[in-house]
Parts: C-alpha cells; structure tokens; sequence
C-alpha cells in the first residue's frame, strides 16, 4: 500500500512521517515533488539549487522513483505538499491511498509568513487541497491537524481502521532528530520536530496575525470549512 499524504505547509506533516516511520512496516518518503515545484514555478525557497539537485525534476522521473521505492518495501508512506502537486495528470493518486492533512489557515499562514513574507494562495495548498478533494471524491481521508493534536493516538487509530492495517503504539514516539530519510531542505524547515520525541502542541505567546494576508485569510476560509467538516474528529 501506497499512503499518500498532501498537506498543507506549516503543518504536522513531517511529525506525521516520523510517525509512519517508526511505525514498522513502512518506509517514508519526503516531498519527492519538491524539486519538481522549485524548477517549475521558479520559486524562491530556502536551499532552491541544492533541492534541485536532490531529486528528480519531472514528475515521471518521481513517479518512476515512488515505483521503485514502493516494490522494495512493505508500505509506503509519502509525505506529499499539495502545492507541488500542480501542471500535472492526477489520475497515478488513482493507485494510492490518499490522506489530506489540513490546518486551519490562520494558523498556517501566520506560521508561513514567517519564512515566506507575503505567501499566496499557490504558496499555502489549502485551494489545492480542496481541488484535490472534489478530483478523488469521498475514498479521500481527511485529518485536521487541530483535532490530531487534541488526541493523536486516537486519531491514528482511526486513520489505520480507514487503511486497514493494524496501528502500532510505537508510532507515538520517536527520538529526538533528525531521520535518514528527510530532504536536504530539512536544515530549513524542521528545527522543532528535530527537538521533539512526540506530537505535542507548541507553547506560544499566540503571534499577531499578519494584517497583510487578510485578504489570503479570507479567500481560504471556506475551502477549509469544507474539508473540515469532513476530517478525523479526535472523539
């Protein structure tokens, strides 16, 4: 089996692939679509030329590279951004199994803006994700990463009840670090999963919303009210 991730940035993706990856029995996969957005889009992102260089830049060369990881190995997770997932024929998410993973956009694009001052609505997926929601219809599985952090165990269990494969308690802990399989852009990105050994809720002083991205606030809101409504509830 194939699980697919697509997610939104600024998320719980990778603690999610860290998850999967000490589940047992399966072997992960970090955004191998990344250089494929970087040399489309032109996109100016921390570490561009060396993720370049990291990975295949056209998505038969990805999908060929998926193929072959997924014959070696049992199961395989792909932690996937749904921005990457652009200019491309969506029908090869027919074979997989595919699990949106959404995040309120408040909190995203506070978080974004951060590191990409003044984000669109290409930068942050949350369009896409819903366009990639009406493409597979309702055999897509949604989590919001609200509702895994309120009870992760118990979201992951209902997750692997939809995948049918047995859920594994060591996927609630890992050690703190970094794992072989994390792109070269992780020095970039995953400074606070690299400290944690679990899913935890940050403790912040709750940021300001940058006033400059309302309009990006307010364009987003209702696909994610939409994908919501049908994400994982922790009870």
């Amino acid at each position: 089996m194939i699980v697919n991730l697509i997610s939104s940035p600024r998320n719980i993706s990778t603690a999610t692939m860290y998850a999967f990856a000490n589940h047992g029995a399966f072997k992960v996969m970090d955004e191998p679509f990344y250089a494929y957005y970087l040399q489309l889009t032109g996109a100016d992102h921390p570490g561009k030329e060396e993720i370049i260089q990291s990975q295949p830049t056209s998505v038969q060369g990805v999908l060929e590279w998926i193929h072959d990881s997924q014959k070696l190995n049992q199961h395989l997770f792909i932690k996937n951004m749904a921005h990457h997932l652009i200019d491309m024929d969506l029908n090869f998410l027919q074979d997989y199994t595919n699990v949106l993973l959404i995040r309120d956009p408040k909190q995203l694009i506070t978080s974004f803006a951060k590191v990409i001052p003044n984000p669109k609505m290409s930068d942050i997926g949350v369009k896409r994700q819903y366009e990639i929601y009406q493409f597979l219809g309702e055999k897509c599985i949604v989590l919001d990463s609200n509702e895994v952090l309120k009870n992760p165990e118990n979201v992951l269990k209902k997750l692997f009840d939809n995948l049918e494969i047995p859920f594994s308690a060591t996927m609630m802990q890992w050690e703190p670090g970094a794992i072989a399989e994390d792109g070269v852009w992780a020095k970039y990105w995953y400074d606070s999963v690299h400290q944690s050994s679990g899913f935890s809720k940050k403790i912040t002083s709750n940021p300001a919303f940058p006033k400059h991205c309302l309009a990006l606030l307010e364009e987003s809101m209702p696909y994610y009210s939409q994908l919501h409504q049908k994400a994982i509830k922790a009870d």
